[in-house]
């Protein structure tokens, strides 16, 4: 399998050939030869050891939230690729690039695979996208008047949008948005890291809406 832009660091997790026979039957065509063959090193779950990506994300495509993610990216934000791991971990539908198209995918440690992404040139396109999807808009700023994320019931149908590291948020995007949700923090720090707080965000809603049944 060649390697794709993000494959690189692997570790020794994972598992060698495939011992016995290969699998037959009907759902043998999720099996890749090649991994079966030489072993799977990948970074994914043991449920799916062995499969090609393209079974991974039809199999994930059945289990995704109405949960959407997007990163404002006008300064080339690196923590891009953390959101994209995170929101890969909780399987959100998509995770939206707003600004510059272009980031970096190394913090994605090769998720970026079985994500869906997409890209909008402004917010305001990403505003009108949301609407016709009927996605509720939840901005994520420490700002004043926010409202605490601990105590704010977030909508199922939701798209959490995010600022970069420094500034924040726009003026934009907090206008078009239903509310803003602050993170309660207790030390010095005037604000905390992008990715960390898209984390945070998104465990918030799988908390309210998220069914544990499915989880691995």
């Amino acid at each position: 399998m060649e390697k794709g832009p993000t494959e690189w660091g692997e570790g020794r997790h994972g598992v060698g050939p495939w011992e016995g026979e290969w699998p037959t039957g009907p759902d043998a065509d999720r099996y890749d030869p090649e991994l079966l063959a030489e072993g799977d090193r990948r970074n994914v779950v043991d449920a799916y050891r062995y499969w090609t990506r393209e079974a991974i994300v039809r199999d994930i495509d059945t289990r995704r939230h109405p949960l959407h993610v997007a990163i404002e990216n006008f300064e080339n934000d690196a923590n891009i690729g953390t959101v994209v791991r995170t929101a890969n971990a909780f399987a959100v539908d998509t995770v939206h690039i707003v600004g510059r198209r272009r980031w970096n995918r190394r913090g994605a440690m090769v998720t970026d695979r079985y994500q869906h992404l997409m890209h909008h040139p402004d917010v305001d396109s990403l505003l009108a996208w949301a609407a016709h999807q009927g996605l509720t808009v939840v901005a994520i700023d420490n700002t004043p008047g926010s409202v605490p994320l601990e105590t704010a019931q977030l909508p199922r149908e939701c798209l959490l949008l995010f600022g970069q590291e420094g500034p924040g948020i726009t003026p934009e995007a907090a206008e078009g948005a239903l509310m803003t949700c602050s993170i309660a923090q207790f030390g010095s720090t005037r604000s905390i890291n992008a990715g960390v707080a898209a984390g945070i965000a998104m465990h918030a809603w799988i908390r309210q809406h998220g069914d544990l049944r499915h989880a691995w």
